[in-house]
């Protein structure tokens, strides 16, 4: 799927929603955009039951995933825990070994720089992880 592709579908999506979980994906979408301008967008985990996919944004691999619920918006750093957040961002999936989220509820803000830090020390995360594979 071209980033195109994707960044249409992940519109389509935001825009299918209509609500207040629809804005809120798109300002963190728009925080993530503007925290890495080369990060791209891609859809992953489209079935059936969830056709327009999951958000995925990556630069040297999967850096985190929008996901919209009911009563939230959910924001995924796969390797979060491995991230410093000493802005107490990540509320979410505290207690496994790698995965943290940022819960967003219906008025919730998120402290944007803070954010914007987040991204950035994943993507350098990344991109540390991948020259490690490259020396093996």
């Amino acid at each position: 799927m071209t980033q195109e592709n994707a960044s249409d579908l992940i519109d389509a999506a935001i825009a299918a929603i209509g609500d207040w979980r629809g804005a809120t994906l798109a300002r963190m979408r728009a925080l993530i955009r503007q925290a890495e301008p080369a990060i791209v967008e891609t859809v992953k985990w489209r079935k059936p039951t969830n056709p327009a996919g999951v958000p995925v944004w990556e630069r040297d691999g999967i850096l985190c995933t929008g996901g919209v619920f009911k009563d939230k918006v959910k924001i995924t750093f796969g390797k979060g825990a491995k991230l410093a957040d000493p802005s107490g961002l990540f509320n979410a999936s505290l207690e496994g070994n790698a995965m943290r989220a940022i819960d967003l509820a219906e008025g919730e803000q998120v402290d944007e720089q803070a954010f914007a830090a987040l991204v950035r020390a994943a993507v350098a995360l990344n991109a540390a992880d991948k020259v490690k594979a490259k020396k093996r």
